[in-house]
């Protein structure tokens, strides 16, 4: 691991986005919708040619790595104490954890008092014959024995999900999961099959490219709630280009619409064996060997969001748990951020500052 001196003046590299690609599955959304609700499928048209019109002026940080497996790394976001490792989804990249100035969760974990140290998980094709247990075995576990010391975990989303079972096979100080399933029996039988019905027309494909393309992922999460989806693009038609509301708009949106695709094994395991079987909820999920529970040896948070649409309230791990008045990426980047953080502030045993 890299000595801490040689990174704490160490300035973040600066990363541009860039434009956006086609979204020809939302387009499909807008069609669908125009039957019903003409007027609001062509506001929404209007809103995406905004949207890909936009510029992408934000500049990115990418923390300086202190430790890696493989193609995953860890990454120091600053502060300095006792580590805190934020571990995000395999779906997206981990810029929604690192946003920017104003929104960072990583940054805010640094003003508590702790060493903010941020996953990435890198590039998919160098995980391809991972699956979600390989790669908490291979790559999760690795980098937080690189931490220095017993970290506290924060794990958003599938990230939550992994960071359980890590858990569960080394010591860790603590566990906060934000917006994390476990227990995915409890979500709506219909969002299940419908998933399952996905994945049964794209394995063959996936199989074949040793991959699921993140646009497949995307379609799914986009079908729990089209009207919903179509919508947030017409209310962007009406934003001031100039304003905050439409930057944040376009840099969320980025992220949503990036990512790596998911290594086919993992995606198997996934939608097979998690949405499929349910299998952490029902005590059968094996990690390195061992059956893995959400029964912790550790203080464990799970906080939720009342209106998440990806990850059911009823889905969360056992435990200690707060729901937030948000949704499923508005409690970390939205005005909601700032509850969660009072939240995991007193779960860090710090003042929120």
């Amino acid at each position: 691991m890299t000595s801490r001196d040689s990174v704490t003046d160490a300035k973040c590299a600066v990363q541009h986005k860039h434009a956006p690609r086609p979204l020809p599955l939302f387009l499909e959304l807008v069609r669908s919708i125009s039957q019903s609700r003409p007027e609001l499928a062509a506001k929404a048209l209007d809103g995406l040619a905004k949207y890909e019109r936009a510029p992408r002026d934000l500049a990115l940080r990418e923390c300086p790595a202190i430790a890696r497996a493989g193609p995953a790394s860890l990454r120091d976001c600053g502060g300095s104490g006792p580590p805190a490792v934020l571990v995000p989804s395999l779906i997206n990249p981990p810029d929604v954890l690192d946003l920017d100035e104003g929104s960072s969760l990583a940054a805010a974990v640094a003003r508590m008092g702790r060493r903010a140290l941020l996953v990435d998980w890198g590039k998919a094709g160098e995980r391809s014959g991972l699956d979600l247990a390989g790669h908490v075995e291979r790559l999760l576990l690795p980098l937080l024995r690189q931490a220095g010391e017993q970290p506290a975990l924060i794990g958003y989303c599938l990230g939550g999900t992994m960071t359980i079972a890590a858990a569960n096979l080394m010591q860790v100080e603590r566990v906060a999961t934000l917006a994390a399933p476990w227990r995915f029996a409890a979500y709506p039988e219909g969002s299940r099959a419908s998933l399952q019905r996905l994945w049964e027309g794209a394995r063959p494909a996936a199989a074949q490219l040793g991959a699921l393309p993140m646009e497949i992922l995307q379609s799914a999460f986009w079908s729990l709630d089209p009207e919903r989806t179509v919508g947030k693009f017409a209310r962007f038609a009406e934003y001031d280009p100039a304003s905050d509301k439409a930057r944040r708009f376009v840099v969320l949106e980025d992220w949503a619409n990036e990512g790596e695709p998911l290594p086919f094994p993992a995606a198997r395991e996934l939608i097979e064996d998690l949405f499929g079987n349910d299998l952490p909820g029902s005590g059968g999920w094996r990690v390195g060997g061992k059956a893995v529970t959400d029964r912790l040896g550790c203080p464990l948070l799970n906080l939720t969001a009342a209106d998440d649409r990806i990850t059911p309230d009823a889905a969360a791990p056992a435990g200690e748990a707060l729901q937030l008045d948000t949704g499923h990426v508005g409690m970390v980047v939205g005005s909601a951020r700032v509850k969660l953080h009072e939240a995991l502030a007193k779960f860090l045993g710090a003042p929120c500052r």
